[in-house]
C-alpha cells in the first residue's frame, strides 16, 4: 500500500492504532495540530499533516496525512495495530453477528460498512477459512453506478 498519498479519516487513522477518533483527535491536539474547535490548525495543515476538503460534510472534510501522522502518533508511543490481526477480529466479528445473537441488533452488512476498504478481500478470504457463509462487497465507485457504500454480499 501506498502511504505517502493517504489520506484518512480521523476515524480510519485512529483505527490504524486501535483507538477510536475522539482519542485519536484528541492525541493530535496534545500534539499541537488541532485548534480549540478540534479542526487542524496551521501547523499541521502547513506541515502536510491535515487537508481539508471543500463543500464536504463538516465531520467528514478533514482528512488526515497517513504517514506523517502515524510517525507522529509513534512518536506519542502509540503502535499501529497490524493489518493481519485487524482482518482476523473484522472476521471474527462478522462471523459471531451471521450467527446471530439476541443480544446485538447489529448486522453483520451494517458493522461490515465501517469496515475500511483495503482489507475486504483478506476478511472474505478469512470468513470462507471460518466456514462463514457472509461476504463483504467492496466498496463500489459513482463510476460504477453505487453511492459509494458497501454493500453485503450473503
Amino acid at each position: 500500500m501506498d502511504t505517502q498519498n493517504l489520506w484518512l479519516t480521523l476515524t480510519d487513522l485512529g483505527r490504524r492504532f486501535g483507538i477510536s477518533a475522539v482519542a485519536c483527535g484528541k492525541l493530535l491536539s496534545d500534539a499541537g495540530m488541532r485548534d480549540e474547535n478540534g479542526l487542524p490548525n496551521d501547523v499541521a495543515m502547513d506541515g502536510g499533516y491535515a487537508y481539508c476538503r471543500p463543500d464536504q460534510n463538516a465531520n467528514r472534510s478533514t482528512l488526515w496525512h497517513l504517514e506523517r501522522c502515524t510517525e507522529l502518533l509513534q512518536g506519542l508511543g502509540l503502535h499501529a495495530i497490524d493489518d493481519q490481526q485487524l482482518v482476523v477480529q473484522w472476521a471474527d466479528l462478522l462471523a459471531a453477528l451471521e450467527e446471530g445473537s439476541p443480544s446485538i441488533n447489529a448486522s453483520p452488512a451494517q458493522m461490515a460498512e465501517d469496515m475500511p476498504n483495503h482489507l475486504v478481500s483478506a476478511v472474505n478470504a478469512r470468513l470462507q477459512v471460518l466456514g462463514c457463509g457472509f461476504q463483504v462487497s467492496p466498496l463500489r465507485t459513482a463510476a460504477q453506478g453505487s453511492s459509494g457504500s458497501r454493500t453485503a454480499a450473503s
